[in-house]
């Protein structure tokens, strides 16, 4: 079952465990373009799922694949609809259209930025050929109340939300 198969937050936060080869599993040489992005980051976390055996090792090809709204369980975007109706509440405009697009490819990582003024996001969509690993790491900086704000609310949806994505997006390859 492949469900079963997510690995849960490396760390949530900064400091012990968090970071380059911090007790990922993935071995000392663990590092992500989305992690050498964000000085000092609020948030740091890591995913990952195995592939299957002659899934594509193309990291563009695997964000596409997690983050298409279309192809996202109903209940996420649902909260996602959710997300776009309340964050005028707190003075934010709602996410573009094209908010989970890849913006640039580094190696073995696809990496997808979102920067406002309440946050900025960096999520590394991340294949290992060897290891048949594919990964999300996500790095978050907040800004001022409203990012806190943001933030205090939406972490408790972030790790089910991103397991979510990931499993279905395995399944569906």
């Amino acid at each position: 079952d492949v469900g079963s198969e997510v690995g849960s937050e490396v760390g949530s936060g900064v400091g012990p465990g968090v970071g380059p080869g911090a007790g990922s599993g993935l071995g000392s040489g663990f590092g992500s373009v989305a992690l050498d992005r964000a000085a000092r980051p609020d948030h740091v976390d890591l995913f990952a799922i195995p592939l299957a055996e002659g899934a594509s090792v193309d990291p563009r090809w695997w964000a596409i694949q997690v983050f298409s709204i279309g192809a996202m369980p109903r209940w996420v975007r649902g909260l996602f609809g959710v997300r776009r109706m309340l964050v005028p509440l707190i003075g934010l405009d709602p996410a573009p259209g094209d908010v989970f697009s890849v913006r640039e490819v580094v190696g073995d990582e696809a990496l997808i930025i979102a920067e406002d003024r309440h946050l900025d996001f960096w999520c590394a969509v991340g294949v290992d050929p060897a290891s048949r690993l594919l990964r999300i790491t996500t790095v978050v900086t907040l800004h001022g109340w409203r990012g806190r704000a943001y933030w205090a609310v939406v972490q408790f949806f972030h790790g089910p939300v991103v397991t979510s994505m990931l499993r279905r997006a395995v399944r569906a390859a």
